[in-house]
């Protein structure tokens, strides 16, 4: 007699669609454009531009729109304001963000550029 082969039960409670294939989930917010595998800018300047456009943003908020973790975004501010590239001021309960758009960009081929250049192109 043959034994009878039973899925494991995680695959047994999956939601299934009406052909009969597991559903997909999809994420909470659809991409305006597909996913690239890289972009021109760091996650550094992603983060520097949120802050330049929105000052006031919580960090979870930065590191969403950037599409990283919240203690990525806080290394990086660490970065930033040790390069003195952004001030933090402390508002309240809430920090506030100030880039110094005077401060030249630091790779010698765009170092005759200031951080204020880049944020004005984007």
């Amino acid at each position: 007699m043959a034994k009878k082969l039973r899925r494991p039960s995680a695959a047994r409670s999956a939601p299934r669609s009406a052909v009969g294939l597991p559903r997909r989930r999809l994420p909470a917010t659809l991409p305006s454009a597909p996913a690239a595998r890289w972009t021109f800018l760091t996650n550094h300047s992603h983060v520097l531009i949120v802050l330049a456009q929105n000052p006031s943003l919580v960090l979870r908020a930065v590191a969403s729109r950037v599409g990283i973790t919240e203690r990525a975004v806080q290394r990086i501010i660490a970065d930033l304001e040790e390069a003195g590239v952004i001030e933090r001021e402390r508002v309240g309960r809430q920090n506030h963000y100030r880039v110094q758009t005077n401060v030249p960009l630091r790779h010698p081929i765009e170092a005759h550029r200031t951080v204020g250049d880049l944020v004005g192109i984007i």
